[in-house]
């Protein structure tokens, strides 16, 4: 397993890390996705942490809480030598304060999330949502709080615009509260917004990217083909309105070329969609998940090689579209280009 650093700060983290979505079971979303309990969990990171994975993710929406309980009870034992990552600040509850990232919300968060867990500190605390409602001084002051209190080592934001993320880190700097270290995103090679904005932001501000849904919401798993119907099997058919939209011929484009390169390199489609990405700037660690030990084998194997620069090219053709305004000219225009170079791999 390769070790990278959260961003810009000291917080080392695998190349891989574990998604715990699947762990509860409750709910449509969370039912379909799996209902893996305590000791299946238990089995899954024995395997990830043999294989160098030491970083697990979670969110008190996950089954409602369910997914930080069983959690909590997998890791029971072995608490040092893991890695514990969640999330609050969408909806759980129709209470005034069951939602955002107010100083009430976050530190009621932070302490049943610590007692789910079963634990004492949280390695990484994000914010799942940007609150429009709550000054951004409220929530830096809040974290800096838990942060001095022992109960958050790191925190980050997931699923920000790049105004909201840089007014954060503006605040931050100006406040001296402590910056936020990661940003968790969807990227995939059927999704790169990712790249338009929050990846120059990201780099410029040693932000770490924590990517979530790598295989564009189960979409990359190498089962779905150009011409054939989705698999009855597949989860999209409860789950599709829940994620992120893929445009059909988009993503047949970008299947085709998976199996190409996936035939010269002898790995499976996952693996070469998730290896593509682990060579994108700013990404610190990208998120997998699994339902049973077959899944997480297949995953794990998506590190130890590289693709070519000849493959990762025909990846990017095949996956690249036309950016929107204001970001296309500087893809599209040489005068553009020139004053903003693309960001290396």
């Amino acid at each position: 397993m390769e070790y990278r650093r959260l961003g810009a700060s000291g917080l080392t983290v695998p190349a891989l890390s574990l998604g715990t979505g699947t762990f509860g079971g409750r709910g449509p979303l969370f039912g379909a996705w799996g209902n893996t309990g305590a000791d299946d969990a238990r089995r899954l990171l024995d395997i990830a942490i043999d294989a160098g994975v030491t970083l697990f993710d979670t969110a008190d929406v996950y089954s409602d809480g369910a997914s930080e309980e069983v959690l909590g009870r997998a890791v029971k034992g072995r608490r040092d030598q893991v890695l514990i990552s969640t999330k609050a600040g969408l909806p759980t509850g129709d209470g005034p304060h069951d939602a955002g990232t107010s100083r009430t919300r976050l530190i009621t968060a932070v302490d049943a999330a610590l007692r789910r867990l079963d634990t004492d500190h949280l390695d990484l605390f994000q914010l799942h949502a940007f609150d429009a409602a709550t000054p951004v001084e409220e929530v830096l002051a809040t974290l800096d709080d838990l942060v001095r209190a022992g109960k958050v080592r790191y925190t980050g934001v997931s699923n920000f615009s790049g105004w909201q993320l840089m007014k954060s880190l503006a605040a931050a700097d100006r406040d001296a509260r402590p910056r936020y270290a990661a940003h968790q995103v969807y990227y995939s090679l059927v999704g790169r917004d990712y790249e338009w904005e929050l990846m120059p932001l990201a780099q410029d501000q040693g932000v770490g990217a924590l990517v979530w849904s790598p295989l564009g919401w189960g979409r990359l798993t190498g089962k779905i083909r150009r011409g054939a119907p989705l698999p009855a099997g597949s989860r999209l058919h409860d789950t599709a309105d829940y994620g992120p939209p893929v445009d059909d011929e988009l993503l047949h484009d970008v299947v085709d070329a998976l199996d190409a390169v996936a035939e010269e390199t002898g790995r499976t489609v996952p693996q070469v969609a998730i290896n593509w990405l682990l060579r994108r700037p700013t990404v610190s660690s990208v998120i997998i998940g699994a339902r049973n030990e077959e899944q997480l084998r297949q995953n794990l194997g998506a590190v130890g090689w590289e693709l070519t620069a000849e493959q990762v090219a025909r990846l990017d053709a095949a996956s690249l579209r036309t950016a929107p305004y204001p970001y296309f000219p500087y893809r599209r225009q040489e005068a553009f280009a020139r004053l903003n170079p693309p960001l290396a791999g």
